[in-house]
């Protein structure tokens, strides 16, 4: 019965090509706006660990002085002392102090002149098994060799390539500022989307490419990239004990319990230090998850929201549109459906039948539409916005792309279907 419909189906809408490529346009403008600019969200909001962003956590600490302000939320980021501190305690399934930072790289390889690279992750040990990092060749260092300052690093499969034309480079030498450090891993190019683990360097950028112990670029003076604030007067912002917020620090804690206990080690932490006179304020401490984080720090672009609802509202237009266009090609087959009724059509077949020729309708519109999506990621990549490169098609939003078409097309089939399931056998039987 589905084929004898779509032959009908097919007849019809040949019979007035004109008002259906109207109806086969308007759904395609409408999903096409609409899939562009819902992939282009898709992308900027999905989960960037899916696989455990529930079980990290960005810990937060107010060691500020207290002025007598009604900020209700701590400091941003974390100062070098409560970083060093929140580490040697261990009371996490593993934690990480990180920063930014930025060098020149003397890569001593004919024909690859110095430069200066701004993708540099100093962190501790347990960056790598934290955020699943994958090698392709090596490892990543050790807590011993945080503890030594030792002259290590890992690279990026694109620094490899770059600097040495190759990945396998496990015991070679970079050339980091003045100072020579060890190759001992090599990690896929790694390129969380958002870059959630550092709000303060670019949130959609191209990945970190070099990693190095933070005691270590401490001590060769690697450049620091993101935000510095202090609230105090001081010598040096990045000494131990300066009143400067700098590093983030992030925790693994493998349940709520967990979680529920680190916090308040955490409040008692805060109280200790109140009491050495290091803290001035009452324990005000934060433990975010990584999609509360996010969400906490509006990280989706309010201009791709913005351009969702607009695109979303064209869709609306567009299907009020194809409801008219539909209306009117099945109110013009009024004799025809009366014919079909008397023969014995029941209106649930006639609605069916008509629901059906909606239905192909909003295939062709998806295919359509799907050409149309293609054109608008192609657009987006091409806008100067650092998440431009991210805006393309994967395969939950092509399915999604015949889904919301068909969907359209069927929804806006609902009303003429149903109108045109109403015809009275008898009235258009007498005007033959």
């Amino acid at each position: 019965m589905i084929g004898y419909y779509l032959a009908l189906a097919s007849r019809s809408l040949r019979r007035n090509v004109v008002l259906t490529i109207l109806m086969i346009v308007a759904i395609a403008f409408g999903v096409g706006a609409s899939m562009t600019t819902l992939t282009v969200l898709h992308v900027l909001s999905a989960d960037p660990i899916p696989q455990k962003s529930d079980r990290l956590y960005y810990v937060q600490l107010d060691p500020r002085k207290a002025r007598g302000d009604k900020d209700p939320e701590p400091i941003y980021q974390m100062t070098l002392l409560d970083a060093q501190n929140l580490l040697k305690a261990k009371k996490a399934d593993r934690q990480v102090m990180m920063t930014g930072g930025n060098a020149g790289i003397d890569a001593q390889r004919p024909g690859l002149p110095p430069f200066f690279l701004d993708d540099i992750r100093q962190t501790t040990a347990d960056f790598f098994p934290m955020f699943d990092v994958r090698f392709i060749a090596g490892t990543g260092w050790t807590a011993d060799d945080d503890e030594r300052a030792a002259r290590v690093c890992v690279i990026s499969k694109a620094l490899a390539e770059k600097v040495y034309g190759s990945t396998n480079v496990i015991g070679k030498t970079l050339r980091v500022e003045k100072d020579d450090l060890r190759v001992i891993g090599v990690i896929e190019n790694w390129r969380p989307v958002p870059h959630f683990y550092d709000l303060n360097t670019d949130i959609y950028g191209k990945g970190d490419q070099l990693f190095v112990p933070l005691t270590t670029s401490l001590q060769i003076n690697i450049g620091h990239s993101g935000t510095t604030n202090c609230w105090d007067d001081n010598t040096d912002s990045y000494a131990v004990g300066a009143p400067c917020e700098w590093l983030q620090f992030w925790v693994e804690l493998d349940s709520k319990e967990k979680a529920a206990a680190y916090k308040d080690f955490l409040v008692a932490y805060s109280q200790e230090q109140k009491r050495a006179g290091k803290y001035e304020r009452d324990p005000n401490v934060r433990l975010r998850d990584v999609m509360t984080w996010l969400e906490f720090n509006h990280v989706v672009p309010s201009d791709a929201r913005l351009q969702t609802w607009i695109a979303l509202g064209f869709l609306l237009v567009c299907l009020i549109n194809t409801v008219g266009l539909l209306l009117t090609k099945f109110l013009r087959r009024s004799t025809d459906i009366g014919v079909r009724r008397a023969l014995g059509a029941s209106k649930r077949s006639i609605f069916v039948q008509l629901l059906i020729e909606a239905g192909v309708v909003g295939l062709v519109g998806a295919v359509l539409g799907l050409v149309l999506a293609w054109l608008g990621l192609w657009a987006v990549r091409h806008q100067p916005a650092t998440y431009a490169d991210l805006a393309h098609l994967d395969m939950p939003m092509l399915f999604a792309t015949f889904a919301l078409a068909i969907t359209t097309s069927l929804l806006a089939g609902i009303l003429p279907a149903w109108r045109g399931c109403q015809v009275t056998p008898a009235a258009q039987l007498r005007s033959l």
